[in-house]
């Protein structure tokens, strides 16, 4: 804190010092969020996405699950760029956000609750969850460049 106040900007890490898996896993996770943001816009268009906003404050379940996935879209986010600062809770938050967006998306895909947004479809229930681990399998891969390479774990065990 005493840098901060005699230099007057913040120490960072340079980018150099940050391990490739680590920076390529946070590049992905802004680059995955922000890209489907941008995609979902340009499938509905104005209008419907407008509709869509106000079929989601129609009904309080509908409501409060459109709230939760804005909320998980922002802490993955932070998730991201704690990641790249070194900070160990901003994988482990990561992993736990994608377990409850997994775990959502396999009860909401079997109809087990209902409204069935940010669902999968499918024949049958091996079916959905063959394209649930298909669609989430991104994920997957910037997890384990977060916790696989011996240069990711070093930067967040230092010592």
């Amino acid at each position: 804190m005493s840098e901060v106040l005699r230099e007057g900007r913040a120490v960072l890490q340079s980018p150099s010092a940050i391990p490739v898996p680590v920076l390529v896993a946070g590049i992905a996770i802004i680059a995955i969020r922000c890209l489907s943001v941008a995609l979902q816009i340009h499938e509905l268009g104005f209008e419907e996405l407008r509709n869509f906003l106000h079929r989601s404050a129609q009904a309080w379940d509908s409501t409060l699950i459109f709230i939760a996935s804005q909320l998980l879209f922002f802490i993955e986010l932070r998730c991201a760029i704690a990641l790249m600062r070194g900070k160990n809770w901003g994988r482990v938050g990561y992993v736990l956000s994608q377990l409850v967006v997994l775990i959502y998306m396999s009860i909401a895909s079997m109809g087990w609750i209902y409204p069935e947004i940010f669902s999968v479809s499918g024949v049958n229930n091996m079916h959905i969850l063959h394209q649930l681990m298909v669609q989430k399998l991104p994920e997957l891969i910037i997890v384990l460049l977060l916790f696989m390479p011996a240069s990711s774990r070093r930067f967040y065990h230092p010592g």
